[in-house]
């Protein structure tokens, strides 16, 4: 295979090497197995310069993603939900996994409908941006759920938006156009305003 990955037939060996050092690369076998063997003609250093690179973005990546944790109780008021649940919602955007746990205590644990209840309202909520990779399930005292984010789901829940946005515009753009228009039109159709002129003095020389 030559270094554009065009084929170039079955050749020799010492023919191999004399083709690839007259373009200044390596012979470099990629199919042992093969009958016969397969090999390419490319810059072996750069090739393995190339391939630690991307072992290593790939590695960056892996390690910027973890699992966040956000814990619930089962009687949490409004305004605690809607603010953990907004911490949620922004791991999620960030890439983020992130275990949701419900915190039993006493006897909470004879309700765990109730645990269940907020979980599935936590994942209705961040439905625009994250799926239930691991559904609602009692571990020990706790009950836990692990959402991830879904890119699908992002990128529709952002398409949305944007049409609403043009939409709005659109809009508004129309009512101004017709409030300017009527008021055009009034003003042509008003009658003009009265002249007003100085007052003649009298009795002064």
């Amino acid at each position: 295979m030559g270094p554009d990955g065009a084929q170039i037939g079955i050749k020799p060996l010492p023919e191999a090497l004399s083709f690839a050092r007259e373009l200044d690369l390596d012979l470099v076998e990629v199919a042992d197995k093969a009958s016969p063997p397969v090999c390419r003609v490319m810059d072996y250093g750069k090739f393995k310069y190339e391939t630690a690179q991307k072992a290593k973005e790939s590695r960056r990546k892996s390690t910027n993603v973890s699992i966040k944790e956000m814990k619930y109780r089962p009687k949490i008021g409004g305004g605690d939900f809607e603010t953990k649940t907004r911490k949620v919602d922004k791991f999620l955007a960030e890439g983020h996994k992130v275990k949701v746990t419900i915190m039993f205590r006493g006897r909470e644990m004879a309700h765990p409908e109730l645990g269940k209840k907020i979980l599935d309202r936590v994942a209705d909520q961040v439905a625009n941006t994250a799926r239930v990779e691991v559904v609602p399930k009692l571990d020990g005292r706790n009950m836990v759920m692990v959402l991830a984010p879904d890119k699908r789901a992002q990128a529709a829940h952002a398409a949305a938006q944007k049409k609403d946005s043009e939409d709005h515009a659109a809009q508004n753009g129309a009512v101004v156009g017709e409030t300017i228009q009527g008021t055009t039109t009034d003003a042509s159709t008003s009658e003009p305003a009265p002249e007003f002129t100085q007052p003649e003095v009298v009795g002064e020389s």
